[in-house]
């Protein structure tokens, strides 16, 4: 009955540490990101969104201002769009995480991972699945709606809906600042798009590449 628009937040500099931000706070868009939550902004100024959702995270709240101003609504903090609770491996170093027994379970098995201290891929995909059927109880019929979130939680939602076993929903992708749509009606679930970036710029791939031709 409701269309929700599945937006992952813009780009940080936190990524380019090489940890897990998890939950953690103050992890805020970096130019590039704040770029990316204006053209989203531009390019759904003119859709019929009744109400903007987002991670509590600033990082996602940063990207969903740029458009809430630009249709005059407020951004609805909703905690069970939040980030997967990665438990004690928050913050922790991808390269140190990957030397853990674990991490085997994170890439071939993820439906049987329990972060330690925190919460199950099961269970933080069955979270974001009744946060979707609450606030879909929440709009009219065909009424649209976006919500602003996280990589993983996002990819949970879409291969639930597209009937991908859970052990599978990392082959998903779901890049920053890009835009997937699902349709949630009685008679059963539509997908609309998955990952649909609000652009391709190469631009920094093409200066990497006159750099390493300079050296």
């Amino acid at each position: 009955m409701t269309i929700i628009l599945l937006i992952r937040h813009g780009e940080n500099e936190y990524v380019a540490t090489g940890r897990l931000a998890g939950r953690l706070p103050e992890i805020h868009l970096n130019d590039n990101g704040k770029k990316q939550a204006r053209a989203l902004a531009k390019i759904l100024a003119q859709a019929p969104i009744k109400a903007i959702y987002s991670s509590p995270l600033e990082r996602c709240m940063e990207t969903a201002q740029p458009l809430a101003g630009a249709l005059k609504l407020d951004v609805i903090p909703r905690n069970d769009l939040l980030e997967i609770d990665f438990g004690n491996w928050q913050d922790k170093t991808l390269k140190s995480l990957r030397r853990r027994k674990l991490w085997k379970t994170v890439q071939s098995n993820p439906s049987r991972m329990k972060f330690p201290e925190g919460e199950t891929f099961a269970n933080a995909q069955m979270r974001i699945i009744q946060e979707m059927e609450a606030l879909n109880k929440l709009h009219a019929p065909k009424e649209m709606i976006a919500c602003f979130a996280h990589s993983d939680i996002i990819r949970l939602a879409l291969a639930y809906y597209i009937g991908t076993p859970l052990d599978l929903f990392q082959r998903i992708v779901v890049s920053p600042a890009s835009i997937s749509t699902i349709y949630l009606r009685e008679m059963g679930v539509q997908v609309f798009n998955i990952n649909q970036s609000i652009s391709l710029d190469f631009s920094t791939h093409k200066e990497k590449q006159k750099k390493n031709k300079r050296k």
